[in-house]
Formats: C-alpha cells, structure tokens, sequence
C-alpha cells in the first residue's frame, strides 16, 4: 500500500461491523447471540402449541431488546427482522378469530427498530468512553511515567489507585530519577481534586526530573520544587483560578554508592517506613510547610541523614493510605499490618501487601486517591565492585 495515499473510510457495512460488541464469548466463539435466539424460539413454540385463547406472539417484541443489550447493531437487526417474519408467520397459521393483526405486528416492527436504534446508542456510549479511557491514560503517562526496572540503581515497585475508577490519574505523584549524583527518589500528593491538581503534579514531576538530574545538592533540589509549585499557583492566578495549591511531599536521595543512610527532605508528609530484617520502623514526619507554602513562613524543610541498610526496603504512600478508614472509621494500622504479615520486604510484595491491605481494611471502598512507591539498592554487580575498587 502506498503510504502517501489517503485511506478510504469505511463504507456502511464495515461501519456496523466495526460497532459490534465482543459480546460473551466462548474460546473463539462469541455466544451473545444464544440468549435471545432461544427466547426466540421459546416463544415460538409456546405460542405454536397454546389455546387460540392465550397466544403469546407478541412477546416475541422482547427478543430484539434482549439482542440490543447483548449484541452489536447489525446483529441486533437480524433479530429484529427474524422476529418479524416468525411473528407474521405464526398469526398467519392461526383461523381469524385468533389472530391478533395488524397492529400487534406493527408493535413487533417497531420494537425491533427501537431495539436497533438503543444497540447503535449503546456502542456510540461505549466508543466515546473509550476514547475518554484513552485520553485518561495518555494524561496518566504524560504525569506518572512508567518505571524502567532497575531505574537509578534501586529495585522498584508502584502503584495508583484512584478513588473514582474512572478518572485513572489524579494529584498523587511519584517519580524515580537517576542522576550523575546518585538517585533521586520523590512522592507526593496535590491538594484538591480535578485537572488543576493534575496540572500541579505535572508542573512539580517537571521541575523534579530536570533539577534532580543536574544538581548534586538535594537541598537546591527541594528549592526548585518549591519555586516551581509557587510560580505555577501564580501562573493559575493569572488564568483566575482562585485555588491556590500546595503539596505534601518526601524527597529523597540515594548516594551514588552504598553509604549505609539516605537524605530526606519532608515536606508536611507522612514519614516514610523502613521495612527489612530488623523490622519495621518509621522515619521522621514532616513538619515544616507543604510545597508552595514555605514562602509563607519563611521556613524550609531541611536535609536530614537517615540510617538505610543495603538489605532494606524504603515505603513511601499517600494519604490514600495513612487515612484509610474502614466501616466504624477506624484507620488501617500501616506499619503494625507490616510488621506482622509482610515476611518479604522485596518491593513488589510490600507494594502488593499493602495494596491488598488497603483494599481489604476499606472493603475496597476508596475515599481518595493512593500511590504507594517501595525502592531498594539492588546488589552490586562484579563490574560494580571492580570500578569501586579501580577508584
């Protein structure tokens, strides 16, 4: 095919097969069809072998509204049309006195176009949601990238959970950046819901991935974040947005090589948790001011040292799931859950501990948005250990 040639568009029959619905299938097989096709032949042989007194033909209306819920239009068609023809059929084989005429057969005829007009309704809803779907999903790529495996030297594992399903991307962020300097590890939430959150985590994930890469002093790095969060506020001031944002957030930044602690920088977030051998133990809360507050006070979070072992696995989450609350609005006791029911501190099963954990203590019943993010060193390798020694 010559690629410089427009492609036609799809003629009117290929459009109906391209709106028919998967369906229900078997193997290979779709089977959607089965139902109304036996409620079809049901009613035809019910009312073949009933009194004169009690006929019921003109249920046969029913099977292409079952067809619509089920079947894709063109499918839907057939069934009206079959459902016509075996209804005429039918009240033809009766004596006059038991018929029921023209207008029962014209109530056939027009269910059956009602049903196929509902069935192309219902595969334009379905299409235009998937469009959605995918707009959702390139917003959710373009703000929370997906993590290579082994990204910046740590073994990694995330996750996002959005409370309404069908938004798939909110304020909550995270992000690994390898850089010259070591790896910097960040996770946040934006206050507020809606696209100016998702706007804000976008603007602070941009500044995030340029200054952790270039700056070697973490404390330079938390600034840019800062000043990226104050002048997108001003910016959404200048559109007339009134709500000025601000988040919480943890930076972290692992050395180039294993030190045996981390730098932390916690802006008014939950303290992360160390989860290894030796248990479970929770590192420093924030208490200075969010991201786009710090102006305000005049204060800014400052760089702490923190023992990290080799071995250990740094958990990071969002208020998603330090304010999880069950039926009597309980929260879920994080760190206790950690300590008695993850035996495997590797990444991927803490991320899916805790996931399930959340899921079941809200009895998946989500009041806000989740992002769990879980990093470890990853072993040195033999080429590893020779440049350290070579250095």
């Amino acid at each position: 095919m010559d690629p410089t040639r427009t492609p036609r568009r799809p003629g009117w029959r290929r459009r109906l097969l391209i709106r028919q619905e998967p369906g229900l299938r078997i193997g290979r097989w779709n089977v959607s069809w089965l139902l109304p096709a036996a409620v079809l032949a049901a009613i035809a042989i019910g009312d073949w072998n009933s009194s004169g007194d009690f006929r019921i033909a003109t249920w046969i209306v029913l099977v292409p509204g079952l067809a619509a819920a089920l079947c894709g239009v063109l499918t839907t068609a057939l069934f009206g049309v079959a459902a016509a023809v075996v209804y005429w059929l039918l009240d033809s084989a009766w004596g006059y006195q038991y018929q029921k005429g023209a207008a029962d057969f014209v109530l056939v005829i027009g269910g059956g176009v009602l049903a196929v007009l509902s069935s192309w309704l219902r595969g334009w809803a379905r299409g235009y949601l998937r469009r959605v779907e995918s707009a959702a999903d390139a917003i959710r790529l373009a703000v929370l990238r997906p993590i290579p495996p082994g990204d910046g030297g740590l073994d990694s594992a995330s996750s996002y959970l959005t409370a309404d399903v069908e938004t798939r991307v909110g304020g909550d962020f995270f992000e690994i950046q390898p850089s010259p300097h070591g790896a910097r590890v960040l996770l946040g939430d934006v206050q507020g819901k809606g696209t100016s959150a998702v706007d804000a985590a976008a603007a602070v994930l941009g500044a995030f991935r340029e200054a952790a890469y270039y700056e070697r002093d973490l404390a330079v790095v938390a600034e840019r974040l800062e000043n990226r969060m104050r002048r997108h506020n001003e910016y959404a001031a200048t559109l007339g947005q009134t709500d000025e944002r601000f988040a919480t957030a943890v930076l972290v930044g692992f050395p180039e090589t294993d030190t045996g602690w981390v730098k932390l920088v916690n802006f008014g977030h939950s303290g992360p948790l160390v989860i290894g051998p030796a248990g479970v133990r929770a590192l420093p809360e924030g208490t200075g001011p969010p991201l786009g507050l710090t102006g305000l006070t005049g204060e800014r979070p400052p760089v702490v040292r923190v023992p990290f072992a080799a071995e250990e696995t740094l958990l990071m989450v969002t208020d998603g799931v330090t304010e999880a609350r069950d039926r009597t609005g309980a929260f879920l006791p994080l760190e206790d859950h950690l300590a008695r029911g993850c035996d495997d501190p590797a990444p991927r099963q803490v991320v899916n501990f805790v996931v399930n954990a959340v899921l079941d203590h809200t009895r998946g019943r989500l009041a806000d948005d989740t992002a769990l993010l879980a990093v470890r060193r990853m072993p040195a390798t033999p080429a590893d250990l020779a440049k350290d020694e070579a250095d």
